[in-house]
């Protein structure tokens, strides 16, 4: 019982998170959802298309389901980065819409495994996981990335989100 509300409540979590990363774009144009605001160039749309990337690959290959659009791979040093920027020929209704068939891939994934499935990250320590692993890993990394995201907005036009969510 405990594991399925685990699940469950790791979950809805995650759910909420996207919801705001995407809410994030809202009202803004073209040239400020790509604007870079740090040293490192993040940018609103970068985030959005990395958490694309991220959770594609964990809630897909980690458990051999596999993402059925292509995506760079995580080995292909030449494209280590990308996935930060939006290129100039993506746009945000790609990128958002990627997004979005990411998550009801990760979400078919998520409903399909029990919490303790066997998965495996070959590029962390302990590269066997589980699926509870891997749900507070995603969580936690869309958490973040969600935080910068109120950063970066807040820069662009003073909005906080407070009351929102």
């Amino acid at each position: 019982m405990i594991d399925e509300f685990a699940k469950e409540y790791l979950h809805s979590d995650l759910r909420e998170l996207r919801e705001v990363m995407v809410w994030k774009l809202d009202g803004l144009d073209e040239s400020e959802v790509r604007r870079p605001l740090t040293a490192s160039g993040t940018n609103l749309l970068g985030l959005v298309k990395h958490l694309t990337l991220s959770e594609s690959r964990y809630f897909g290959e980690v458990f051999d389901r596999p993402f059925p659009e292509p995506m760079p791979r995580w080995d292909d040093l030449a494209a280590r980065g990308s996935d930060m920027r939006a290129a100039e020929g993506e746009t945000r209704e790609e990128i958002v819409g990627r997004y979005r068939r990411v998550w009801a891939h990760s979400d078919a994934t998520i409903a399909a495994l029990s919490v303790d499935s066997p998965g495996f990250v070959p590029w962390w320590p302990r590269p066997k996981v589980m699926l509870f692993n891997v749900l507070v890993h995603v969580l936690t990394e869309t958490a973040r990335h969600a935080g910068h995201a109120d950063i970066v907005r807040e820069q662009i036009d003073g909005a906080t989100g407070e009351g929102r969510w």
